[in-house]
């Protein structure tokens, strides 16, 4: 899937990213910068989690962010997303002719939404259905934590919570969420169904999601770190970013994607596959592999993160572009790491001293056999 890389075409103009380096999108990019580390011990009295780390947002407490209006019942994953677009839309850096603090404009109550996640709150699910099975009766439950448990929570109540009326979708594709829900983004533009889309993805921590994740793992694969976190775009024509006094931070070039069919195919499949998808994106958008500028990829842990960068070495053939590495710094986020990916190229592109028309490749594998890739090119920078 290709896009026009005219001046007309599809921009990703300003982002916002709740991280475990920290509540701010600064956070994030300057932890980025520094290669900071945000795992840190799990206290085992708090936790009953079989791992000993993760990463967490530090300090992240919805109602002393949000307040008690409308949160008594918000789960965490919600909390994440509502805090992350908030953010995005009256973020502290000026974006384009506004000042701090003033919404975005041109992003009105007819602007989609895209959000990504796994299930949606783990916890949240497996709460209910233990209220409902040692209640004195099944349906003494609280029926205010009801909406927790439908995977489109976070989407539907971040469009209540911002006053957004136009298409609201949640989107769950493992950890290539984040590169699907771009691609969705970019179909309700063709489509005329919404002209702005904010869109991104999130996930969060909880012993719920630990136990899931560990019951899923291979054997002795234990060594990535969980992350949690929430990183969100606005994504529109740059015709509009240009109407609105913004310019676009990167221009989406392509998207492609794959199936490395029954996950028990093994590595080597995944490698196969991914490759044939990157080289056709290449292809199709005639860029050559030496172009590239930098790379995203998921840092999947196990065998899929080692397919990928095998997929990665045989299509780039001795070509080393900059490696940009999320994961390393915020731990595995799962259905928001493509987000997280394809975040840090933004904050890479709004520094000074990055070249307006680099190219950034993100990839993605997820041990389900979605496999993806998407490029894009820098605008200009800001900072």
């Amino acid at each position: 899937m290709v896009f026009a890389t005219a001046t007309s075409g599809p921009v990703i103009s300003a982002w916002a990213a709740i991280s475990p380096l920290g509540l701010h999108g600064a956070d994030f990019a300057t932890g980025l910068r520094s290669g900071r580390r945000a795992g840190k011990p799990l206290d085992p009295e708090e936790w009953s989690v079989p791992f000993h780390e993760a990463c967490l947002v530090p300090d992240f407490h919805i109602k002393q962010i949000l307040g008690r209006k409308g949160t008594r019942s918000m789960d965490r994953a919600t909390g994440l997303a509502v805090t992350a677009i908030g953010q995005l839309l009256t973020d502290e850096r000026p974006v384009g002719d506004r000042t701090a603090g003033e919404r975005l404009p041109g992003v009105g109550e007819d602007t989609g939404v895209a959000l990504g996640t796994s299930t949606g709150s783990a916890q949240s699910i497996m709460d209910f259905t233990r209220d409902s099975l040692v209640g004195e009766r099944p349906f003494f439950v609280d029926p205010a934590r009801f909406p927790n448990t439908v995977m489109n929570c976070a989407a539907g109540q971040t469009a209540i919570w911002h006053g957004f009326k136009g298409p609201n979708t949640t989107i769950a594709g493992g950890r290539a969420t984040g590169l699907l829900t771009l691609q969705y983004a970019l179909r309700l533009q063709r489509a005329g169904r919404a002209s702005t889309v904010l869109c991104g993805a999130v996930e969060e921590f909880s012993s719920a999601r630990a136990w899931l994740e560990w019951h899923s793992r291979a054997d002795g694969d234990t060594a990535a770190v969980l992350g949690e976190g929430a990183a969100v775009w606005l994504v529109e024509p740059d015709a509009a970013a240009r109407e609105h006094g913004r310019v676009g931070l990167v221009e989406v070039v392509g998207l492609e994607f794959g199936f490395a069919g029954d996950p028990e195919g093994g590595a080597g499949r995944a490698r196969m596959v991914l490759a044939d998808v990157v080289r056709q994106l290449l292809d199709r958008t005639g860029v050559e592999p030496g172009e590239i500028w930098a790379v995203a990829d998921s840092q999947a842990p196990g065998a899929e993160g080692e397919a990928e960068r095998a997929a990665l070495a045989e299509v780039l053939a001795g070509h080393e572009p900059l490696r940009i590495s999320a994961a390393d710094s915020i731990g595995d986020t799962y259905a928001a790491s493509a987000a997280f990916q394809i975040t840090a190229v933004l904050a890479l592109a709004e520094r000074s001293d990055t070249a307006p028309g680099s190219l950034a490749l993100v990839t993605s594998v997820d041990r389900d056999g979605v496999v993806g890739g998407a490029l894009l090119r820098t605008r200009a920078a800001t900072t």
